[in-house]
């Protein structure tokens, strides 16, 4: 079986491209391209340059000792958060905006939910000097508004989505409308694995530099390039789609995505899309949706920005239907409790996106020779208003 796209944009029964009649120029011209420029040796070399100088890539693979003594095993974590601008997702911006400019696009934009990706569209836009328009939902902008402020001081525009949930998926409901009035010299950075195809495939392959990242340190520090057990969060799925990439193949290493239950999976507050979820198209691609009987979205929650999207990515609805990846969810409370114990036992203080990774330790039952790999995709400075009062509520 394949886990990879095929040529028709499919994942299994999942992915393909839904879209307006009005973007079809567009995205026909991404997939048409996309590959060709992203294996350009001048492409290649501009941006192994950028992701080594920029960066600050190879992010470390850290033994977390102390994290190993408490579960009794072996952990590793990715070091995503040590990145320039603090998470995985610049790793992709950086591709996109190096292929925005070799299609001739001026005018940037982008949708984001905890911020992150918004800030790393920013960041790149101002590298490049480039126009940047980043859509939020205005809930998300009021519980990460640090991540606003940097926007602005990158000389984005940043516009609220004021419709529905007001968080990620009405961004991107406002981002594709502005896509559609903007045809010709916009391009759309999408930051996950969600999207009409090529987008998916696209956002993966530029993450896909963490899983190969982890199999070089992983033998350099124990002889093995392959661990046990790949740990990561997932909303859309960038994070995971990266750390997983170079180890789908093989069924040796156990393949973990942790979802947001949010409240509790039966709350109606949740975002766990493998459990609740249906096929169904969101965003131009099929994909397992959280939806009611007549195909209207269920609002998704979760105490983390990032994740409360009601979809996943058409690659890792394929992982969960098929089985190569093992799904679990993790509610607020339970991610909170990972974080704190993270802060005091390594101190780091880990997104709370992150923490959803972390929390999935307290379900793993791991052998004390196995070896753990965490993608830690994202670090907690935005999340610091939440930790505060959640931590003050605890004591």
């Amino acid at each position: 079986m394949s886990y990879q796209v095929n040529e028709k944009g499919y994942y299994g029964n999942f992915g393909g491209a839904f879209i307006p009649e009005m973007l079809y120029p567009n995205v026909e011209e991404l997939r048409e391209k996309y590959l060709d420029i992203m294996y350009e040796k001048s492409f290649q070399n501009e941006l192994k340059g950028l992701l080594r100088d920029y960066v600050g890539r190879p992010s470390p693979l850290y033994y977390a000792e102390r994290l190993s003594e408490h579960y009794n095993t072996k952990i590793y974590l990715k070091r995503e958060d040590l990145n320039h601008t603090g998470a995985h997702k610049i790793n992709n911006t950086l591709g996109q905006i190096l292929l925005a400019k070799r299609l001739g696009k001026t005018r940037i934009i982008a949708e984001t939910g905890a911020g992150q990706h918004g800030v790393a569209t920013a960041t790149v836009c101002a590298l490049m000097g480039l126009t940047c328009i980043v859509y939020m939902g205005e809930v998300d902008m009021e519980r990460q508004a640090p991540n606003v402020a940097r926007m602005k001081l990158l000389g984005a525009k940043v516009i609220p989505a004021t419709s529905g949930s007001r968080t990620l998926k009405d961004a991107t409901n406002e981002a594709i409308r502005d896509w559609i009035n903007n045809p010709v010299d916009t391009y759309y950075i999408i930051g996950s694995v969600v999207g009409p195809h090529p987008y998916p495939d696209m956002v993966a392959r530029f993450q896909s530099v963490i899983s190969e990242e982890i199999k070089k340190q992983l033998k350099e520090k124990t002889g093995n390039e392959n661990p046990d057990y790949v740990i990561a969060c997932v909303g859309g799925g960038s994070n995971a789609a990266g750390a997983f990439y170079h180890y789908l193949d093989n069924k040796d290493v156990k393949l973990i995505a942790a979802e947001a239950a949010g409240k509790g999976i039966e709350s109606g507050h949740s975002a766990a899309t493998s459990v609740l979820g249906k096929p169904g198209i969101i965003h131009g691609s099929k994909t397992l949706l959280m939806q009611t009987e007549d195909g209207q979205i269920i609002e998704p929650y979760s105490i983390s920005a990032g994740l409360d999207y009601p979809g996943v990515g058409p690659q890792h609805a394929h992982l969960f239907e098929s089985g190569r990846a093992q799904f679990g969810s993790i509610t607020d409370e339970e991610a909170l409790k990972a974080a704190y114990l993270l802060c005091k036992l390594e101190g780091i203080i880990p997104a709370l996106e992150s923490a959803h990774a972390l929390a999935y330790l307290e379900k793993l039952n791991a052998k004390k020779e196995d070896v753990i790999v965490i993608n830690l995709s994202g670090r907690g400075d935005k999340d610091l208003a939440t930790y505060i009062k959640f931590n003050e509520q605890a004591q």
